[in-house]
């Protein structure tokens, strides 16, 4: 591992759907699933399903702090879970399905404790929040079969993710929502219709579709951070066009049948926003989609005003 990067261990219940909150997002290098917190050394997926090993199942992330700060690894991890459950998650029960963070160094548990104290101010949840704080364990990676496994089993794991009760869950406690009544009076007419009736407005003729400068591009309704500039190119469609998202877990793909098509489209993960639609059509050179979107459902902070409005650890896109 090297110098700049830390290890953070969380246990969310069934690994498989704790792996691709955090995958391939900024600042994160490797996300393991395995076996930690028990007492028996190298212990097969069998032997944890008894719940006698004393083991949960658990992710364990390499990841740079300088680019994804641990506060927000904690933030994730809340999102994914019910931490009022002590008996498992969802429909896994047993000792092996418990949550828990597992801090490996002082400033870690201070963090992880500091959130866990918040969220059980915020009055979110009934119930306590019993997800316990403690200190990492040896951890040991499970068989191939189940690293990855959202990407090399996607529709089971979809169709697992759903009928687990996870997926509802965190769409019903962990995704704001937004009165539709005051969004009307707080955007325009064109912001509205594209990020509240699926609009699209009319190409070349939107604020960022030919901007130059360098910056940010963040949701008009919730200010989630969507797209760089460092990723913008000129399509030729006359829309705004980039060839990645920031940071993927702020942005959700459906499939969208209107209009007598077959496309994908672009929401925001918070805030529910239509965004655009995905495309790959994209230069090869740099994976080939092109996520074509309104300028209407984004708002544009230059790099020079990242820091004072609270976008700071992203300028290191810019050095």
């Amino acid at each position: 591992m090297a110098a700049n990067e830390e290890l953070a261990t969380f246990a969310g219940g069934c690994f498989w759907c704790m792996v691709e909150p955090f995958d391939e997002r900024p600042g994160i290098k490797k996300v393991v699933s395995g076996y930690t917190g028990g007492t028996t050394e190298n212990p097969t997926y069998e032997e944890v399903c008894t719940h006698t090993t004393g083991h949960v199942e658990a992710v364990q992330i390499t990841f740079d702090p300088a680019i994804m700060p641990y506060e927000q690894l904690v933030e994730t991890f809340w999102q994914q879970i019910d931490p009022t459950d002590a008996g498992g998650q969802f429909n896994d029960r047993g000792e092996s399905y418990q949550t828990a963070i597992f801090y490996h160094n002082p400033k870690q548990k201070e963090i992880a404790e500091a959130s866990k104290q918040k969220l059980a101010e915020s009055g979110k949840f009934s119930r306590p929040i019993v997800t316990p704080i403690l200190p990492a364990k040896p951890f040991y990676p499970a068989e191939e079969e189940h690293q990855h496994y959202y990407k090399t089993h996607s529709f089971h794991y979809n169709l697992y993710k759903k009928g687990s009760g996870r997926a509802d869950f965190i769409k019903r406690n962990w995704q704001n929502s937004y009165d539709k009544s005051k969004l009307k009076e707080q955007l325009t007419p064109i912001q509205y219709h594209v990020t509240q009736e699926n609009g699209t407005e009319r190409p070349f003729q939107n604020e960022y579709w030919d901007n130059k400068k360098d910056g940010i591009y963040v949701d008009i309704v919730s200010g989630e951070v969507l797209f760089s500039s460092k990723d913008q190119f000129d399509a030729g469609c006359g829309w705004p066009s980039f060839t990645k998202p920031i940071d993927k877990y702020h942005v959700k793909e459906n499939t969208d049948t209107s209009h007598g098509m077959i496309r994908t489209e672009v929401r925001s993960k918070d805030a529910d926003s239509h965004l655009g639609h995905v495309f790959d059509d994209g230069p090869k050179e740099h994976g080939g989609l092109r996520y074509c979107m309104n300028s209407a459902a984004m708002r544009f902070i230059p790099k020079e005003k990242m820091d004072e409005e609270g976008y700071g650890q992203y300028t290191h896109l810019f050095s």
